[in-house]
């Protein structure tokens, strides 16, 4: 990766792509204090391209921080809530940074790269704040291994160097197949979910993802600032062959929605712990020796039946009617609050109204019938399983 192409200001962000987006015609929303497209034209024929054919999206904003060295792995399993240290060599896993309280700073993905680099991406508006963590999670590290790791770990955050885009949809890998170079197609072909590999993508060199935020098959592709309008122009003229479409952050929402991914500041924040959010499983208490940032939290709130037994949990919802309940509507049975919505939206693809909420756990169990306060108005919905879509594989 070189220098920097992006163009920032006091007030706001661009990415590399800022000029194509514009050239396309998008309408921009501030995202993070980037200004990322919302749309191009119809939001939901974005949508809907995604579920049939393929969307391009410019995911610029999120960060990338590389640890490397040979004590990288040993540093993130201290740092992060899971067992980093046991991803394999072109390998990702989902994580958590979470606060000593067990509060959750943001949700990651991290690829082991090389047997000691690995690029940890978090999310556009807490970039900042996940390298400056990593940064004070090293030195206690360090300190706490009596020196014996000084030197043996480097954070560098890449965020502003990087650019990233994004195919998803049933004909991402025919799209990327038609530009790669043909000693990368069996690798393409072959690449697993939450996966990736380097490779070179019309003439551009990536690291190859087969990662996605949509439910749909896909790839995330990283590249340097001075590539990235390149590889965009690439990759939709060549998928204009297979109904690929710009797509913006309405559609990627509306799509994270019906696979049931939480989106930080939503479903995912600082007042909740993984338990409550359904992430229990990210959490390496068991299989993770060692102590690590929030342990003792985490443990405890765990034991106190958290998600389970006890507080609230992150629930899936589906309308009976035909009115969507939105972001912080109340949650009620007979009349009384027992949660908040998180995200809502009528669903494209399904027809129907669907949120996420928070909910009391013993109304949380799949089946109960609940009603969401829209303006003063119930409006009934049922709690079902997530997610609320599964593509066919």
């Amino acid at each position: 990766m070189t220098e920097t192409t992006t163009t920032q200001t006091a007030q706001e962000k661009h990415t590399a792509l800022y000029a194509e987006h514009e050239a396309l015609g998008a309408s921009f929303t501030d995202f993070g204090g980037w200004q990322m497209p919302l749309k191009y034209g119809s939001e939901l024929a974005e949508h809907r391209a995604v579920r049939e054919a393929a969307g391009l999206f410019d995911l610029s904003h999120m960060g990338e921080v590389w640890a490397t060295g040979p004590g990288a792995a040993a540093f993130l399993d201290y740092a992060l809530v899971g067992k980093l240290s046991a991803i394999a060599v072109g390998k990702a896993k989902y994580s958590l940074i979470c606060a000593e309280d067990g509060g959750i700073i943001d949700d990651l993905i991290v690829y082991r790269v090389a047997e000691e680099d690995f690029l940890v991406v978090p999310n556009a508006g807490n970039a900042a704040t996940v390298a400056g963590e990593l940064a004070s999670r090293l030195e206690a590290f360090t300190a706490a291994d009596d020196g014996s790791a000084a030197g043996a770990v480097a954070l560098r955050d890449a965020s502003a160097e990087t650019s990233l885009v994004a195919v998803q949809g049933p004909n991402a890998e025919a799209i990327l197949l038609s530009v790669a170079g043909a000693e990368d197609h069996d690798d393409i072909r072959t690449l697993k979910y939450y996966a990736g590999i380097e490779a070179t993508i019309a003439g551009v060199p990536v690291f190859l993802a087969r990662t996605g935020y949509t439910g749909e098959d896909g790839f995330e592709l990283f590249v340097g600032n001075e590539l990235a309008v390149q590889l965009w122009k690439a990759l939709e003229e060549a998928g204009k062959a297979h109904g690929l479409v710009p797509c913006g952050l309405a559609s990627r929402d509306s799509l994270r929605l019906e696979a049931g991914m939480p989106l930080y500041g939503n479903e995912l924040s600082r007042s909740r712990s993984p338990f409550a959010g359904g992430l229990g499983g990210v959490v390496a208490l068991k299989s993770k020796e060692g102590d690590f940032v929030g342990r003792a939290a985490l443990e405890a709130k765990k034991a106190e039946g958290e998600g389970t037994t006890s507080g609230q949990r992150l629930v899936g919802l589906k309308g009976l009617g035909r009115r969507a309940a939105r972001s912080h509507y109340a949650i009620t049975k007979d009349g009384v609050q027992v949660g908040e919505v998180t995200s809502g939206q009528p669903s494209p693809t399904l027809g129907y109204p669907v949120a996420l909420a928070y909910v009391d756990v013993e109304h949380s169990a799949v089946g109960t019938k609940l009603d969401a306060d829209l303006r003063g108005k119930a409006e009934p919905f049922e709690v079902v399983e997530l997610p609320f879509y599964k593509r066919q594989k």
